[in-house]
């Protein structure tokens, strides 16, 4: 009879299985990653879990507490223990742990512990991996496309632009060498800070109360079973590991999320119709905008600002989840559930950003074309520093004067700057071809913008080829 209703019970489920349409988390129809769900996952976390219960009793066996049969048997049973039957009526880890052994090996399951002995130390080892396993190798991925292009683009013509006026000549390698730079360092904290997770083996308030009834070394033996995980203790934990360790690497992410998206802004503003400088590589079959047939529009970059937006605010989930109050509260029980959300999201933002970059579309023509635009006024800061080291006492305001008379006279800035008589004695002292020199210098204004980007780029690929022989 018992039989029959499991059966029932279990065509029941079969029935009500919720499509993946029928969820509520955009992460679950759209964001979702097989690969991630190994590690994310409610499955992936009970796996996790049961990886740190074997490891007790692993360290358990070693210290002579049990013999190798109850090892053997409590580890056989971990790997039997389905994620429905942990939350069927709500049945704790142990329990369905416990209903696998012998009466043997009963009281071997979970001896010493407090439950978040098992959950702290089994996140601490799934954000590890999935930093290492998933998220370092997408972001090194992006990070390695930024360089290639930083390098084929270093000596690329592009006016440099500040409060989106046009400001000196730059380089587009130049630009992108920027991100380079700005990301490496994140990817160089966020693999830090993955490594630095801690475990926690010390009982109901951190104290060792229950294992100092069996060890007169209970740190010893917390570091004995954290090390069958590849973890370290924290250096004090109450109920609890610190959540600061967390938090940085959390923090990490988040800003390299905002880096994405500055990218992706940068990207955004010079795909724009009247500035054209770059351009989202199209497939012919891909669908712009549903109404008007001609547009391209960057929604590549547009998801992963958006992405952006939905997790930048997490971080103060995270900052107001730092406070516990005394050894032990629950006011963060809910909202850590959502911390795996914010590497579902980054992870889906860093492969569609590199995916694109790959593919950008750079138009050197009409960056060129941009360029000439005002390239006698973007001369004035030559100009102005020539005239000052000829001994104008007043050279800035000057040409300062000078480019706003251009301007609303719609004059050549040349025309009058040469026809300024104040000016004749400060070109009298200035070398031959200098003031040609100037005129004709904008194309070429750029300092050592390219080899500033060949050598940003040479730096970092560097530190992360050193950072994948490390990992490898």
């Amino acid at each position: 009879m018992g039989r029959k209703r499991k059966e029932k019970k279990k065509m029941e489920k079969n029935e009500n299985f919720r499509n993946v349409f029928e969820n509520i988390s955009a992460i679950d129809y759209r964001y979702w990653n097989k690969e991630l769900a190994m590690y994310l996952s409610e499955k992936a976390f009970i796996h996790y879990k049961l990886m740190v219960e074997i490891a007790l009793v692993k360290a358990l066996h070693k210290r002579g507490i049990c013999d190798l049969s109850v090892f053997e048997e409590i580890e056989s049973a971990c790997g039997k223990v389905m994620v429905e039957e942990v939350y069927e009526e709500e049945k704790s880890l142990e329990n369905c742990i416990r209903n696998k052994v012998s009466e043997k090996a009963k009281p071997f399951v979970h001896i010493t512990a407090t439950s978040f002995d098992i959950s702290d130390t089994a996140n601490a080892m799934r954000y590890r991996d999935v930093v290492q396993v998933v998220l370092l190798p997408a972001l090194i991925d992006l990070e390695e496309t930024l360089i290639e292009l930083t390098k084929k683009q270093a000596k690329t013509l592009q006016i440099g632009r500040t409060h989106g006026q046009h400001a000196e000549p730059i380089t587009f390698g130049f630009a992108m060498a920027e991100y380079v730079s700005r990301l490496g360092k994140c990817i160089i904290n966020i693999e830090r800070c993955s490594r630095e997770l801690k475990g926690k083996f010390s009982g109901a308030v951190g104290a060792y109360n229950a294992s100092f009834l069996f060890f007169d070394d209970p740190e010893k033996f917390e570091e004995e079973v954290l090390s069958e995980l590849g973890l370290n203790p924290g250096d004090h934990s109450t109920q609890i590991v610190q959540p600061e360790p967390l938090t940085r690497l959390m923090f990490e992410i988040i800003l390299a999320f905002g880096i994405m998206a500055n990218l992706s802004d940068d990207m955004r503003h010079l795909q724009r119709t009247e500035i054209g400088e770059v351009g989202e590589s199209f497939e012919a079959e891909q669908a712009g905008s549903s109404a008007m047939p001609q547009k391209r529009n960057p929604i590549n970059f547009e998801n992963v600002k958006s992405l952006w937006k939905r997790t930048m605010p997490s971080m103060i989930t995270l900052f107001l989840d730092q406070i516990s109050e005394h050894q032990r509260d629950l006011t963060n029980s809910a909202s850590a559930r959502t911390y795996g959300e914010i590497i579902a999201y980054f992870v889906s933002a860093t492969n569609r950003l590199a995916k694109t970059m790959k593919k950008l579309e750079v138009d050197k023509v009409n960056m060129r074309e941009n360029l000439e635009l005002n390239k006698e006024l973007t001369s004035a800061e030559p100009l102005y520093i020539l005239l000052a080291s000829c001994g104008h006492p007043n050279a800035y305001e000057k040409v300062k004067a000078l480019t706003l008379k251009a301007q609303k006279n719609q004059n050549r800035l040349w025309n009058i700057v040469l026809e300024d008589e104040e000016l004749f004695p400060y070109f009298g002292k200035m070398k031959d071809g200098q003031i040609s020199n100037i005129r004709n210098l904008m194309l070429y204004y750029t300092g050592i913008a390219g080899e500033k980007a060949m050598k940003t780029a040479a730096l970092w690929s560097e530190k992360i080829n050193l950072l994948k022989n490390k990992q490898a």
